[in-house]
């Protein structure tokens, strides 16, 4: 529905911390220039908890202009206030969107029925599909099988799943949960793999800002059922994906800081996030050497 390799999007900002809508369009051609069969804007990674809503509805507008009709265009609407994922996702839907994700309501921490209800009420609310986000580690509440089982099978346009947790068995558990047809991404680019043999499509992903095309040949290798071949080119990337999701700093700090190394500016970050540190800035710089990308 939105091929293997969708990039969660950063959002650019320019001296000010305001949102530089020009930078904006120019990364996103860039994602798609590099292998991005898909462009995902306010997600996380693209700051959007520090993201007013016009500003939100702007970033999508100027994605979609810049590269709508080469690739698939989707944008990050969930709350953990049902009635304002309603409301945005209403909005984004008049945007010409092929896509949107409704990220686990975060902190109220609802009960499985509660999720139940929530992510069926937003769906009504859109003919868009529907991709669902599971991230406990940052929501505080994790989608269950059962509820994302549910969900799949009766309610018609939710129809992927972006499943973050990076346990194995629970990706599994998802697989077996849905029926055939729904799409199983994976969340971290780490796990992708696991995910493919789990009978997934995809990752959407942060590392792919600047090795989409190494990504996607992956993904492409291991879909082909050239394993060798897939197993190689993970290894060789993983050393990025971990540098890119360090003890030290917070996403999207160092993604930030691969693209400016790569010679990409995209600005600095809203507080209460900060830029990375010297010294993860040089192993990012060695790590993006050792891929050859700068």
């Amino acid at each position: 529905m939105w091929g293997p390799l969708v990039t969660a999007m950063v959002t650019p900002f320019d001296d000010a911390l305001e949102v530089d809508f020009d930078r904006a369009a120019e990364l996103a051609d860039h994602l798609v220039n590099t292998g991005s069969s898909a462009v995902l804007a306010c997600g996380t990674t693209g700051e959007s908890p520090t993201l007013t809503h016009d500003e939100e509805l702007q970033l999508i507008r100027v994605v979609k202009d810049a590269v709508g009709g080469r690739a698939k265009v989707m944008a990050g609407t969930g709350s953990n206030s049902t009635a304002t994922a309603v409301w945005m996702t209403r909005e984004a839907s008049k945007l010409g969107l092929d896509g949107a994700m409704l990220v686990c309501p975060y902190y109220n921490k609802p009960t499985q029925d509660m999720l139940y209800e929530h992510f069926k009420t937003v769906a009504a609310a859109t003919e868009l599909p529907v991709l669902l986000y599971n991230i406990a580690s940052r929501t505080g509440r994790n989608i269950e099988p059962a509820t994302i089982g549910r969900l799949a099978h009766e309610v018609p346009n939710i129809v992927a799943l972006k499943e973050a947790s990076g346990d194995v068995n629970q990706f599994a558990a998802m697989a077996l949960a849905v029926p055939a047809g729904f799409h199983l991404y994976s969340g971290n680019d780490s796990d992708t793999p696991a995910i493919l043999c789990c009978g997934g499509c995809g990752v959407v992903s942060v590392a792919s800002h600047v090795v989409g095309q190494p990504i996607r040949a992956m993904i492409e290798a291991y879909r082909s059922g050239r394993f060798a071949e897939g197993v190689a080119a993970y290894l060789r990337l993983m050393p990025l994906f971990n540098g890119l999701f360090p003890a030290d700093s917070v996403n999207p700090a160092p993604i930030k800081e691969a693209l400016r190394l790569c010679g990409i500016d995209c600005g600095g970050l809203r507080p209460p996030l900060a830029p990375v540190s010297a010294a993860r800035s040089a192993a990012l710089r060695g790590q993006l050497e050792q891929l050859g990308v700068v």
